[in-house]
Formats: structure tokens, C-alpha cells, sequence
């Protein structure tokens, strides 16, 4: 089946999609994040880099920051930006490492 030849960079996209929906699910409009699933999916999904906002005016500061349309919560494409930036900084950490 095509499932088994996904490439590492295919189930990538496919875990980003899927992690999305499975946050986005859980209220509000079903295909958005609203500031409470997206602090969940900081706590569930990325801790050991973002290690869960520290008090609400950070969760609030990293929602403004997203936010670009001003809608109070967050879009695919708002979210895949936020992962786009969080997997520069671990390239640039990572690049860093390499050349010294």
C-alpha cells in the first residue's frame, strides 16, 4: 500500500496535519485552535523545546504573535508558520553545534 512508502519528510506533513486536528477537535471551531488547545498541544506535543508556556501572559504573547489575522485563535497555516520558526531555531542550534 502507499501508506508503507511514505518517505520521513511525508509522515512529517501527515504527523503535522494529524496533530492539528487532534487539538483542534477539542473545542471551539473544529478546525482552529483556540488559546487553550493550543497551550494543550505546547504541554502534550512540543515540551521538551517550548517546555509549556510559564504563566498565561506568555501563552498570551505566543497567541498574539501567531494570531496574524486577529481572529483569537489559530489556523493551520498560523500553526505551521509557529513550526516553521520553532524548526529554525533547532536548525540554527543544530547548525552551530556542527561547525565548531
Amino acid at each position: 500500500s502507499k501508506m508503507t512508502e511514505m518517505t520521513p519528510l511525508e509522515a512529517a506533513v501527515g504527523t503535522l496535519v494529524h496533530t492539528f486536528n487532534k487539538y483542534a477537535l477539542s473545542e471551539g471551531k473544529k478546525d482552529t485552535l483556540t488559546k487553550e488547545e493550543l497551550k494543550n498541544l505546547l504541554k502534550g506535543e512540543l515540551p521538551g523545546i517550548i517546555g509549556g508556556p510559564k504563566d498565561k501572559g506568555a501563552l498570551d504573547d505566543i497567541m498574539n504573535k501567531l494570531d496574524t489575522d486577529s481572529s483569537s485563535d489559530l489556523d493551520f497555516k498560523e500553526f505551521i508558520i509557529f513550526v516553521a520558526e520553532i524548526a529554525c531555531v533547532v536548525h540554527n542550534i543544530c547548525t552551530k553545534k556542527t561547525k565548531k
